[in-house]
């Protein structure tokens, strides 16, 4: 059914509401996710929706978790679709295939934009902005049949240097084009949006618009998400929620409350529904509903689903060889190596509340990507302008160490500033990266600290937090054949190694199906809890979005130049390594490892 005319049936008479999900990168995580939505279903929301990777990166996993929404749960599904940088053909098969599945709603985006350059070149010439994609499917008699919305953005576009006014007009070309429903971009100052939205009734804008709201759910992703977007966060919410950032079970709590606070507020506003962003979590969102009196008992059709899906596995440990031996030494201390799964117990729900690692568990239906609309991090000109032309290997080396000293504040694999608990292996970072080992992802030995620490702590209060020592990095072949060589006569089985290229070469200390979670948690009355799990499936799906990140930042030089030869040289002929030591209760274990005796690798 269409969009609007189920808005229009479900009348005024309370709250409607969706769901918006993102297909998550492994197998397992996707299987999660179907489950996971089929106990969502019970909430009764008007749709759901799923987003579309930058690119069409995630076209089949996309289509696949749409159809199954909309077929076999029944729930009106809309499929977030973006038109730039995507093949020749690849919209004109997209929207085919939904029309197979049986989706009747569009959302209509641009994704990534034009870079701006003089040699850039849409890759389909039809589409260079999201007017292009709402036209197109509209005058189309074979797709016109698609009820089309557009995505608007209350606190200004992310991308765009272009004043409210300018933004305004082109809502509402897209509108004129076609369009028949907006969602908007998240926000946290209802005020401005309520504001926002009398502007954009100013300009004879009629359509439904349906606001975005994310419930926060760690300190980390809020601030992630946030900057990615471009949304003003109210002084007072900041002053709120840092007094509590480093609880990371309170930082819930408050989200569940500002959401709710939120939508009474647009409620009295006049607003008739929202759109929730889950990141693929559901407890929140059940939370807000369950304090708003929305949140009813589950139809039966859910209570089938329910009942038929397979029993959450329960944990079983994995040992790593003479890591294992060592048990007896590390007696007292948590045991890491366990599946995870029991941590559902009685609930599902909350297994994976707390995905703070840039890993996570590739299991978790919120393993992935959470890039809402289908927008690189490479997009963001600034950054672009601070990684400069690099020219040589000694260019590239000085971007990443002035991203370790502090003087620039991304990379294109580090979109963040460098994180504190980096500055307590700052000299083995900088060691690795002068060496031309460029660091992208590492993290200190932790044995034991309260839950509360403001650098390492996370989780609920009471709790205590371990980690072991793990850095991932770029490297030339002959360096990871020495690494390897060293794994393998030294390790002794306290190093587990991951090695790939762009190629898909891959080699590996770990045995088949070997997990190792290189953090976890104990907290009061709680199973452990582990949030960066390091696997061969995780680890494969980091190696290939890192080795398409060097091909994204090519591309933005022209064919021939300097600067394009060296990162597609790097890309072609590096690797990617990965590299952690089981002994947490050594700080120094791993950088002894490195650089120690009479033939440092480094």
């Amino acid at each position: 059914m269409k969009f609007v005319d189920k808005i229009v049936q479900h009348g005024r008479r309370k709250l409607f509401y969706t769901f918006e999900f993102f297909p998550p990168k492994t197998d397992q995580g996707f299987e999660n996710l179907v489950s996971r939505i089929a106990r969502m279903v019970g909430l009764s929301p008007l749709a759901l929706s799923v987003t579309w990777g930058a690119g069409g990166t995630t076209k089949e996993r996309s289509l696949d978790l749409a159809g199954l929404t909309q077929v076999e749960y029944g729930v009106d599904t809309i499929l977030h679709l973006t038109c730039t940088n995507m093949e020749q053909g690849t919209v004109d098969a997209a929207l085919r295939e939904a029309k197979e599945r049986g989706i009747e709603n569009i959302l209509a985006l641009r994704g990534d934009p034009p870079r701006g350059e003089e040699h850039w070149i849409p890759t389909d010439s039809r589409f260079q902005h999201g007017v292009d994609l709402v036209r197109y499917i509209k005058s189309t008699p074979e797709f016109s049949h698609f009820c089309v919305g557009v995505a608007a953005y209350p606190d200004g576009h992310p991308d765009r240097d272009t004043n409210e006014d300018v933004e305004l007009d082109q809502l509402k070309d897209k509108v004129d084009a076609g369009a028949e429903f907006i969602i908007t971009q998240l926000f946290y100052d209802v005020d401005n949006f309520l504001q926002w939205v009398d502007k954009v009734r100013a300009k004879g804008i009629t359509v439904p618009i349906i606001p975005g709201v994310m419930p926060i759910q760690t300190y980390a992703s809020f601030l992630r998400m946030t900057k990615l977007c471009a949304t003003r966060v109210p002084a007072t919410l900041m002053s709120d929620l840092v007094p509590i950032r480093h609880d990371d079970q309170k930082v819930k709590d408050f989200g569940v409350k500002l959401a709710v606070d939120m939508i009474r507020q647009l409620q009295r506003g006049g607003i008739e529904g929202v759109h929730f962003c889950t990141l693929n979590l559901e407890k929140s969102v059940t939370r807000v509903l369950e304090s708003l009196g929305l949140a009813g008992n589950i139809p039966t059709l859910a209570n089938r689903l329910i009942s038929d899906m397979p029993s959450p596995p329960e944990r079983t440990v994995t040992p790593h060889t003479a890591a294992d031996r060592a048990t007896k030494e590390l007696a007292s201390a948590p045991q890491p190596e366990l599946e995870a799964g029991k941590g559902e117990l009685n609930s599902a729900a909350d297994w994976d509340d707390f995905p703070n690692g840039r890993f996570g568990d590739f299991k978790s239906p919120a393993y992935g990507d959470t890039d809402r609309w289908g927008s690189s991090a490479l997009q963001n000109n600034a950054a672009l302008s601070h990684w400069g032309n690099p020219q040589t290997v000694e260019d590239l080396t000085n971007m990443f160490m002035r991203y370790l000293h502090s003087k620039i504040t991304a990379t294109p694999f580090s979109p963040t500033p460098l994180s504190p608990e980096s500055l307590m292996i700052f000299p083995h970072l900088e060691k690795l990266t002068r060496r031309g080992w460029w660091t992208v992802g590492s993290q200190p030995a932790i044995n034991g600290v309260p839950s509360t620490d403001d650098v390492v702590g996370w989780g609920p209060k009471g709790g205590y937090v371990y980690q072991k020592c793990f850095v991932e990095f770029f490297a030339e072949q002959k360096d990871v054949e020495r690494i390897v060589k060293r794994v393998q006569e030294e390790g002794a089985g306290w190093v587990d190694l991951f090695a790939g290229n762009v190629k898909g070469e891959v080699l590996t200390s770990v045995p088949e199906g070997g997990r190792n979670a290189v953090t976890w948690g104990v907290f009061p009355g709680q199973e452990i809890a582990q949030t960066t799990i390091i696997e061969k499936e995780s680890f494969l799906s980091w190696k290939d979005e890192a080795f398409s990140i060097w091909s994204e930042w090519a591309s933005f030089f022209r064919p021939g130049s300097q600067e394009r030869t060296l990162l597609e040289g790097v890309r072609d002929h590096r690797w990617l390594v990965s590299l952690v030591h089981h002994d947490y209760m050594d700080p120094a274990a791993l950088w002894t490892f490195l650089f120690k005796g009479d033939d440092p690798l480094v």
